[in-house]
């Protein structure tokens, strides 16, 4: 499982610690990612997914993961997001339609 946020893909960045003395030995600054169930309105389900702490606050600032997936750019998303945001949006045409 890799350590990237599958809503906003955050991941894994480098650097260097920096010693007193100015010595540089790398190192890896990890995101802060939780296991979250969020709710879908749309699709009147329980969704499971590895996010990051700061992708759960522009859920939450956007109204919910279904407002949040309509707006979200597609290259960020994973597998999983892509697919819930085509079935998502789907949903809401019918809904419009009918």
């Amino acid at each position: 499982m890799s350590r990237t946020c599958e809503l906003t893909a955050k991941a894994v960045q480098t650097g260097n610690n920096v010693s007193h003395a100015n010595n540089k030995t790398k190192r890896r600054f990890l995101p802060n990612l939780v296991n979250v169930t969020l709710i879908s309105e749309a699709l009147n389900q329980n969704v499971r997914l590895r996010i990051s702490a700061n992708a759960l606050r522009s859920v939450e600032h956007r109204g919910g993961l279904d407002a949040f997936l309509v707006k979200a750019d597609v290259k960020e998303l994973s597998q999983r997001a892509r697919l819930l945001k085509k079935q998502i949006a789907k949903k809401l045409a019918e809904q419009s339609a009918a």
